[in-house]
């Protein structure tokens, strides 16, 4: 991260090698320091200051500060363990420039996350903060309806207007509804309607978040790609660090452009919904991709269910929860993520199989129950368990008997599903061990 800060800084001050020539022979010796050497870390911080402050004096002028997604290196250090460090240098670089400067005029930061409870604003004065919830400003989130058409008129597909809108409009910003402007220049550009957009700040954060959410919550998901939608409580400050709580999912989810508002029922609670046709098109998808990173595992994993190959579908879930877990203590945060996980990555199944967590049948609750569209194929029930002891295979039996002896194949039967295989699988850390 140091590193980083100071090739920026080193190229933001070769931006103005012009003016060197003409500087005073201490900013001289300064700029050379700044374009050309090793800096310390105390240097750095003190980097958009001390350029601030050159540039002040060359042109006689007070300076703009302009720090475009200043949440993306918090988000980052958090997902690979420096947050602390990060937090902190970045309160000391950005107080440094932004708060009692005589030489600046003005700094504007933009980001897609609100992280205001980092600490990293706490010595800052006078600031002023527009979200997507107020009125200032609501319209230049996004591209207007009438400049849509404007530019669809000006490339002559004018009469796409309707299947333009259903796919990339749908943002309420304020009082104003925008359309994704990338996506929207993707179109154009491209002339196909098709997803061009996905934006991956916050998803880290979100990837977190499910991890330590209940399964049902990928029911939820499911009525939203339907049409449906959901009241959310938001506070417009995700505090990262541990104290991350997963009804930050949806404030997340709709800072990043996943949902949107509908309606405001109060200054705190607010109704969403899937914006557009675009984000419902990969919705299914995007926590697997999110999550698990690899997208041929579905289609592997569609493969062996319909081939009954338990080795391969045990293989591959074994392998989900390598990648996910890879990043997260699995033995000891969260009491029992494997459910999250597992019924994250089936969802992606959603056009053969509608997955069914923590659901009651027979005398019992079974952890996931994938039903088949095609009452033809067959269908899955898994009961997971977190191993107790060393005899993996012992306690993936009792698994299978815990389905057997509870009946938790009724669901399933009732349905007019006749092929029915199940799975007790436990799990120790990253290892996976089936029974069925």
């Amino acid at each position: 991260m140091y590193r980083s800060v100071r090739l920026l800084l080193e190229s933001l001050f070769k931006e103005y090698r012009d003016i060197f020539k003409n500087l005073d022979e201490f900013d001289k010796l300064t700029f050379m320091k700044y374009a050309t050497e090793k800096l310390s870390t105390e240097e750095v911080k003190k980097g958009l200051k001390i350029l601030c402050d050159i540039l002040s004096n060359y042109y006689k002028q007070q300076v703009i500060i302009l720090i475009d997604e200043y949440d993306a290196p918090l988000t980052y250090a958090y997902g690979h363990r420096y947050y602390k460090e990060a937090v902190d240098f970045f309160k000391t670089l950005y107080g440094n420039v932004l708060k009692t400067n005589s030489n600046l005029k003005m700094g504007v930061l933009t980001g897609a996350i609100r992280v205001a409870q980092a600490g990293i604003f706490s010595d800052l004065n006078n600031l002023k903060v527009n979200t997507i919830l107020n009125k200032a400003y609501d319209e230049y989130f996004g591209l207007t309806e009438s400049e849509v058409e404007i530019s669809l008129k000006e490339y002559n597909i004018e009469y796409k207007i309707d299947e333009v809108k259903n796919w990339y409009d749908g943002y309420k910003f304020g009082n104003a509804e925008v359309y994704n402007p990338w996506s929207i220049l993707n179109y154009i550009d491209n002339k196909e309607l098709k997803p061009y957009w996905v934006n991956t700040s916050g998803n880290i954060l979100i990837k977190n978040l499910l991890l330590c959410s209940e399964g049902s919550v990928f029911e939820e998901l499911d009525d939203l790609v339907k049409g449906k939608e959901k009241n959310i409580y938001i506070n417009e400050s995700v505090a990262l660090g541990n104290n991350l709580e997963s009804d930050n999912l949806w404030e997340l989810m709709l800072f990043s452009g996943y949902l949107t508002i509908k309606e405001k029922i109060s200054n705190e609670e607010y109704i969403v919904k899937i914006p557009n046709r675009e984000i419902q098109s990969f919705f299914k998808n995007l926590f697997a991709e999110i999550v698990f990173k690899e997208k041929n595992n579905i289609a592997n994993m569609k493969g062996a269910l319909d081939n009954g190959n338990i080795r391969t579908v045990v293989r591959i879930l074994e392998n989900v929860v390598l990648n996910a877990m890879s990043f997260y203590d699995s033995s000891k945060k969260y009491e029992n993520p494997y459910q999250t996980l597992l019924a994250g990555f089936l969802y992606a199944l959603d056009d053969y199989y509608k997955m069914i967590p923590n659901v009651e049948t027979g005398y019992g609750r079974a952890d996931i129950i994938l039903k088949p569209k095609n009452k033809n194929k067959t269908g899955y029930i898994f009961e997971l368990k977190r191993a107790k002891t060393k005899d993996l295979e012992k306690e993936a039996e009792r698994a299978f008997e815990q389905i057997e002896e509870k009946k938790y194949d009724t669901l399933l039967i009732n349905d007019g599903v006749e092929n029915i295989i199940k799975i007790g699988l436990v799990f120790d850390g990253k290892k996976a061990v089936a029974y069925y």
